[in-house]
């Protein structure tokens, strides 16, 4: 009820500031100009404001209304008079009406369309999240009771070094669930109603170097090598979010690059943008990927030998998320000199950098 409340009140200001600021400007206009022509276009296009920054039809119908009679009462001789007797002063005072009124509806539906398309695009996201998903979860699950149900049946027979390959098979699958369970929780958050995004200045060398250690932690024997400006860079980020996105892009280049043996960060400062780029020697991502690698309906490639889990469509879809929420972009290429690379961007002001 309080939002409710509040989102009304908004709207009564928005609309008594613009038609008021519309009447500001013709009664100034009205010094230098010798006719009123000007009036009922800047009323209309007043309305016009009003539909697009208000919300439903209530507030443009109500500006049209008191627009018109603001045309007609203030600016429209006789002066301070509303008479319908004079010639033509009906017509153009139904005619303006019925154009402010139209102009209304015609913002408000584009408005809502718009809306609704984002809303769409939202759910259409969300869509091949779960179908990706239920894959990527329903296969380590069941590799886990698998292993669990080996040990529990086969205890006192099965030798130990069988036994302790199991545990670290289910070790692994739950690792690999965990990073599912963070991915889905970081898309939840991005896109849930009350989603809030919290962009404070982080060193950008600290966020890189983080990842880093985590990616390690799971991939010990893969290279990893980092390419800083010599500035100490401070960008405004989610920190946590960011951090995701470059170990995803770290474990899709261990995992997709199938001969991957080294894999380098580069940082680079832009104007007005920090660009991180995480670039691989392996095989390089095929021409027909290239354009779904981020809308995440994204499937293991048919016919290749590696483990069926390895989805990267659910990683990237919510490293696209994740930019885009911090007002940035990302893409994806092939290496000239053979590899891939994905890059990001993100904001930044220009005295970032110290």
């Amino acid at each position: 009820m309080g939002k409710k409340q509040g989102t009304f009140k908004k709207d009564c200001l928005i609309t008594a500031g613009i038609l008021g600021i519309a009447a500001l400007i013709a009664l100034f206009l009205q010094q230098f100009v010798s006719t009123d022509t000007h009036v009922p276009l800047l009323f209309v296009l007043a309305v016009l404001f009003v539909s697009r920054f208000t919300d439903g039809y209530l507030y443009g119908i109500a500006a049209s209304v008191v627009a018109v009679i603001e045309v007609n009462y203030i600016f429209t001789y006789p002066y301070f008079e509303i008479n319908f007797v004079l010639a033509g002063y009906s017509l153009t005072f139904i005619a303006m009406l019925v154009v402010s009124v139209i102009v209304s509806a015609l913002t408000t539906q584009i408005k809502q369309q718009e809306q609704i398309r984002l809303e769409a695009e939202k759910e259409k996201m969300r869509g091949n999240l779960l179908r990706a998903v239920s894959h990527d979860i329903r296969t380590p699950l069941t590799s886990i009771v698998g292993s669990a149900s080996g040990i529990l049946d086969n205890e006192e027979i099965l030798p130990r070094e069988r036994m302790l390959e199991l545990v670290k098979d289910i070790k692994e699958e739950a690792q690999w669930l965990i990073r599912i369970v963070e991915n889905l929780l970081s898309v939840t958050r991005i896109n849930g109603e009350n989603a809030h995004i919290n962009t404070d200045d982080e060193i950008v060398e600290e966020i890189v170097g983080s990842a880093v250690l985590k990616f390690r932690k799971r991939f010990p024997e893969m290279e990893v090598e980092t390419a800083m400006p010599e500035d100490v860079l401070m960008v405004p980020m989610d920190g946590i979010l960011i951090e995701q996105v470059i170990v995803n892009l770290l474990e899709n280049s261990a995992l997709h690059g199938r001969t991957t043996s080294l894999i380098r960060i580069i940082v680079d400062k832009r104007p007005g943008r920090l660009l991180i780029s995480v670039e691989d020697d392996g095989e390089g991502i095929r021409e027909s990927v290239l354009p779904v690698m981020f809308d995440g309906s994204l499937q293991s490639r048919e016919g290749e030998e590696y483990d069926s889990r390895r989805n990267m469509g659910i990683g990237l879809s919510v490293c696209m998320s994740i930019v885009k929420a911090h007002k940035g972009n990302m893409k994806a290429e092939n290496r000239s000199e053979g590899g891939a690379r994905v890059t990001f961007w993100l904001p930044m002001e220009e005295n970032n950098g110290y």
